[in-house]
């Protein structure tokens, strides 16, 4: 049996908790808005720094790969070291690169810095859901849960906007800056009061992370992306498709390698265990198909409606906010729809997805350069309902297909699923945008991106067939989780004695 021992509580109820909550989700939105709020400063950091389409994709890629690498690694290192620990370890290092990012003079030391950022952010991001964890039960988990699940939401729209505005605003003649300058001032808030009111956890665990597999699984993630993103630019030559493919194999490599040589004092990272259950594994690759799309269409929209359209920040910002008000509107009903209807609902999201995403590229037929956005609102509002009918019941239906002390590792799984997907999707849609550019208009380059993205919403949607045909809720899922955890953990003890 694998153990996944319980956690160690500073007390059931600690009389903070609801203040340490705020706290920690006040510094998680900084790193969730950095999630958007660079897309649409983009074309200006293009324009300042002279960046390259590649540096550009390096710009949003490479945070995603970073957070991609270094996710399972930080949540196994916070509950060894102690959650609080890591936590204001990531959020001391991610203030530190948004000021490096806000100060970089080249698109390299951007780079550089959103590397750094990343992988902060992934420190970070694992220590919030699992003090909670220790912090809350029951009822009140689920709500702390589902405060921190709509600021997800939240967060997402905000960072449309904040980044138009800062943006444009060019407050001091910082510009762009300001969107990365404005966390070092939030950062240093949140160190101060988390040092305070956050409680230390950890859970009673012997295992330490592998930190040889984090190494490989960052080496494979880069040879895999790397070709990618530089093809285009160095010709397309044959090392970089096997790059590529050693990049692949190096993926199963570890995957095989944990699965036959499992080491009980080291945490594994792939947990090849759950990959064998095929509903698992398709919840994996919807995952992995959806955030393909959603990233590249991001970076794809935001480049022609402000360098092709002439569209301000602030205008190109508002012009999205429509895509998050049709994810509000059905936020408050997909779970409830999920669980009576099940993947039949998560294939429904991905298919309003494809074609909201091709009534974009019908409204693009109707606007011309500084012409208003309101071709494009309907296509958004319709790709933002089948995002919160995707992605938000996701997680609970593929709960359903994994044992319940799983549970923790297949979260782990997900959140660096979204972020490979991300990076592959900047890469080839923006390869494929930047390709078509060199020949014609920005918005032909958007045109032709547009049947790949609702081509990738379309195979998410086939893959929702092999989810669990229904789903579980949430907070049912978690006190079973907890239940089966502590009998775990106190069946170890009892064989130890």
């Amino acid at each position: 049996m694998q153990d996944a021992p319980p956690h160690t509580p500073p007390d059931p109820a600690y009389p903070r908790r609801w203040l340490a909550a705020a706290v920690m989700i006040v510094a998680s939105t900084v790193d969730l808005i950095d999630g958007t709020i660079v897309n649409v400063a983009l074309p200006t950091i293009r324009r300042d720094l002279g960046a390259t389409g590649a540096q550009l994709e390096w710009i949003v890629s490479a945070y995603m790969l970073a957070f991609a690498a270094a996710l399972i690694t930080a949540g196994s290192l916070g509950d060894l070291l102690g959650r609080k620990r890591l936590f204001l370890i990531g959020t001391a290092i991610f203030g530190a690169a948004s000021l490096g990012a806000g100060v970089a003079q080249t698109a390299n030391e951007l780079i550089a810095a959103r590397v750094v950022q990343g992988a902060a952010a992934a420190t970070m991001s694992p220590q919030v859901l699992a003090t909670f964890r220790a912090m809350f039960a029951g009822k009140e988990r689920g709500a702390a849960f589902g405060v921190y699940g709509a600021t997800l939401g939240f967060a997402s729209a905000i960072g449309l906007i904040l980044g138009g505005v800062l943006t444009q605003a060019d407050l001091f003649g910082w510009g762009w800056r300001t969107v990365f300058l404005v966390n070092v001032p939030i950062v240093i808030g949140s160190l101060i009061a988390a040092a305070i009111v956050v409680p230390e956890t950890r859970a009673r665990s012997h295992r330490r992370p592998d930190l040889v597999g984090a190494a490989i699984l960052t080496a494979a993630l880069v040879a895999i992306v790397f070709p990618i993103l530089e093809g285009r630019r160095l010709g397309w030559p044959a090392w970089g498709w096997a790059m590529v493919a050693a990049g692949v194999v190096a993926l199963v490599g570890l995957a095989v390698a944990e699965a036959r040589l499992p080491r009980p004092r080291v945490a594994p990272l792939l947990r090849p265990q759950l990959l064998r259950r095929p509903a698992f594994t398709a919840g994996l690759i919807v995952q992995l198909a959806f955030s393909i799309g959603m990233q590249g269409f991001a970076l794809v929209f935001a480049l022609w409606v402000q360098t092709g359209q002439g569209y301000s920040p602030l205008r190109a910002g508002l012009t999205m906010v429509a895509f998050s008000v049709g994810s509000f509107i059905a936020a408050p009903v997909a779970i409830p729809l999920a669980q009576r209807w099940g993947r039949l609902v998560l294939m429904a999201g991905a298919l309003l997805m494809a074609a909201g995403t091709a009534g974009i590229a019908v409204g693009a037929h109707r606007v011309g350069t500084g012409t208003g956005p309101w071709p494009l609102v309907p296509g958004l509002l319709v790709a933002g309902v089948g995002l919160a009918l995707l992605v938000i019941p996701l997680v609970n239906v593929v709960l359903a297909a994994v044992p319940a002390h799983a549970a923790g590792g297949a979260s782990g799984l997900f959140g660096t699923s979204q972020q490979i997907g991300g990076a592959i999707g900047v890469a080839v849609m923006g390869t494929i945008f930047f390709g078509a550019l060199d020949g014609g208009s920005f918005k032909v380059a958007y045109l032709d991106v547009t049947p790949y993205l609702v081509a990738v919403f379309l195979v998410a949607a086939a893959l929702c067939l092999a989810l669990p045909a229904t789903a579980v809720d949430e907070d049912t899922a978690l006190e079973a989780e907890d239940d089966e955890v502590t009998a775990a953990y106190e069946l170890r003890e009892g064989v130890a004695a």
